[in-house]
């Protein structure tokens, strides 16, 4: 499985109260690949715009994102869009992580959409975890998750409650944080539908650090149209 390794200068973080030293390589990107089944974004790609085929919301027939140069190129003016490049930098709340558009790529899936009753499962490199942040949406209302986290020695999970996207993130919240704040969207006809006010999620889920985990599994109950964007870990020292 190929794993992408995100290198970056020692620096503290200080995540939900708690100070974590973050050092090169104990940042892990996750492969997911194998569960990537959307477009939700568009993208400028040879000097052509390439319209989001999946999107964010209207159980994926409704709006999408756009990236910064595609909605410029489609006229809009001073666009709230995700940045072309989609590596994300860490800062206090986050460690680094990447999405998976690029306006270098118009053919191959960026997210994993749930509609309805749904999971999803990816491996991951095998390692005691101090931190996984899994970047996600909900529409249509919160989407109510339970994450399985496999272990070497067994199982265990946990259940959290994904805002809808439209929703703020409050200051005392010690699960979420925001990847992407305050975007607009666009509809299927390459419309801005509203100019502001969206989000891409953070959650951070908290395996036992203690434990050597495997992998992780993301069940969704009926309410709510979920999507996952990334996954990344932070490996403890």
């Amino acid at each position: 499985m190929k794993v992408i390794i995100l290198v970056s200068a020692f620096f503290v973080l200080s995540i939900n109260n708690i100070s974590i030293s973050q050092k090169d390589g104990n940042v892990i990107q996750f492969n997911i690949d194998k569960v990537l089944n959307a477009r939700p974004v568009a993208t400028l790609t040879n000097n052509k715009l390439k319209a989001w085929t999946k999107g964010i919301d209207g159980n994926g027939l409704g709006d999408g994102y756009f990236t910064l140069s595609a909605a410029l190129f489609n006229g809009d003016k001073e666009p709230h869009a995700l940045p072309d490049d989609p590596l994300f930098a860490a800062n206090p709340s986050h460690p680094t992580i990447k999405l998976h558009y690029s306006n270098t790529d118009s053919l191959h899936n960026q997210a994993c959409s749930i509609t309805g009753l749904g999971d999803v499962k990816f491996d991951v490199p095998k390692a005691k975890y101090k931190a996984v942040y899994l970047a996600l949406t909900s529409a249509e209302g919160a989407s109510s998750v339970r994450v399985w986290f496999n272990y070497t020695d067994g199982a265990e999970s946990k259940s959290f409650t994904v805002p809808d996207y439209y929703w703020d993130i409050k200051a005392d919240d010690t699960d979420f944080c925001y990847l992407a704040h305050d975007l607009a969207k666009w509809g299927n006809k390459n419309n801005m539908t509203e100019k502001d006010h969206h989000n891409i999620d953070l959650l951070n889920v908290r395996p036992d650090s203690a434990r050597v985990l495997k992998s992780i599994g993301i069940a969704k109950t009926k309410p709510g149209y979920l999507v996952f964007w990334a996954a990344v870990g932070l490996k403890k020292d």
